[in-house]
């Protein structure tokens, strides 16, 4: 499965940005993790193929999740009131029959 990932920026704090992912077929689980260099990669939201969403709390209410559609190939994540530890490298992820794929990673800067 190829990912092709797109948005990502430099932003000030309170500003939005929108991420987005295609793959290539139909996937099962599709989202994003992130990673700040030193520090593990962690989740960000994700979607599964029944429209069920979970959410890091550092950024539930202010992230949202949407997708998958009826092909099960295209996630958006939409970043509201971004802050600055919000600064990181961000990364597509799908789960095809438990199988991991990553998408390389996009630079999201929060940042006045």
């Amino acid at each position: 499965v190829q990912l092709q990932a797109s948005g990502g920026g430099l932003v000030q704090p309170g500003g939005s940005l929108r991420l987005s992912c295609a793959a290539s077929r139909s996937v099962d689980i599709m989202g994003w993790f992130r990673q700040i260099p030193g520090k593990q990669r962690e989740l960000v939201a994700r979607i599964d193929r029944f429209g069920r969403s979970n959410y890091a709390d550092s950024v539930q209410g202010r992230f949202t999740i949407s997708g998958l559609g009826a092909e099960r190939t295209r996630v958006s994540l939409q970043m509201n009131n971004l802050k600055p530890e919000d600064t990181a490298v961000y990364y597509c992820n799908a789960v095809v029959a438990a199988e991991d794929f990553w998408g390389k990673g996009t630079l999201v800067t929060v940042s006045s």
